[in-house]
């Protein structure tokens, strides 16, 4: 008993002093990394004022120049701006519009991708690895990219950006789909598939009930980041508000009074949607919650 007394105090002691020299190199390690990391920011930051027209670090002087020219023009003619929101009301409602059909193919799309990827309740089982994959490729492809491809191919106009977002949606939603899926109950699915429904019969009437406002919360989300990005496609040419902003921007002064009426248009729209969505997300999730409880 006394060798054993005498050993405890030695062995905690031990296992101190490892875990305080492990946290100790963890520091040093971390501390290398952003060395490192400041090093090549820095160097980045350099490497760009020496292949840049102007200079780099005396630009930043003139960083809110252009911010503080547009402000003062449209506070002098903040008269106008009624008359703004009429005329780009409708390439506002095209932007939406864009949003609203991307989302909705998007998340019919994420829906079956969903199913065909979630343990066991994929119809191919040994392609679930592969449905995976492609969700990964379709989220990892920015919108922008795609955009610019389709509007080489097809023209400018809302269908490039209206395909292109629809296409991340997939891989976006699909994602977070397959992640709800996973915590359905397999209870209903072996009650119908007993009786001898079919593979869409046993998703549609076992799994669809259960994950349905869990989908529709997403979907929602994903509805406001749409929004944000059909505006911001635009300015590849996609139409849409961001288009008409993209104009009013390269036309210079004179226009900067456009510009902010449009700013303005898309942060309010923005916002409608953004507390409408949260309402309706908060209130199915809740509700949700409440039912099985």
């Amino acid at each position: 008993m006394a060798d054993l007394t005498q050993d405890t105090p030695r062995s905690l002691n031990d296992i101190q002093s490892s875990y305080m020299a492990e946290v100790s190199r963890k520091r040093l390690y971390s501390g290398i990394m952003l060395l490192i990391f400041v090093l090549l920011m820095v160097s980045g930051f350099n490497l760009a004022a020496d292949r840049n027209g102007g200079s780099f670090w005396g630009g930043i002087d003139n960083f809110f120049d252009l911010p503080v020219e547009m402000v003062s023009e449209a506070a002098s003619k903040v008269d106008q701006f009624p008359a703004h929101f009429a005329t780009f009301f409708p390439a506002l409602i095209e932007t939406v519009n864009i949003a609203a059909v991307a989302t909705l193919v998007g998340a019919l799309g994420a829906i079956v991708m969903s199913l065909l990827a979630t343990r066991g309740l994929a119809r191919y089982p040994r392609l679930i690895g592969v449905f995976r994959r492609v969700l990964d490729i379709m989220r990892a492809v920015p919108e922008l990219v795609i955009a610019l491809i389709l509007i080489f191919v097809l023209g400018g106009g809302p269908v490039p950006a209206m395909i292109a977002i629809a296409f991340h949606t997939v891989g976006a939603l699909g994602k977070l789909f397959s992640e709800v899926n996973e915590n359905a109950s397999l209870k209903p699915i072996e009650g119908l598939e007993s009786v001898g429904a079919n593979w869409s019969q046993r998703m549609a009437l076992g799994v669809v009930p259960q994950v349905a406002p869990n989908w529709l919360s997403y979907a929602l989300l994903r509805f406001e980041i749409n929004i944000r990005a059909s505006a911001i496609l635009g300015f590849v040419g996609a139409g849409g508000l961001g288009y008409e902003l993209k104009v009013a921007i390269q036309w210079g002064q004179g226009k900067y009074d456009e510009a902010a009426a449009m700013f303005i248009m898309l942060f309010l729209t923005i916002v409608f949607f953004d507390q409408i969505s949260s309402h309706y997300r908060n209130k199915l999730v809740h509700g949700t919650n409440k039912g099985t409880e």
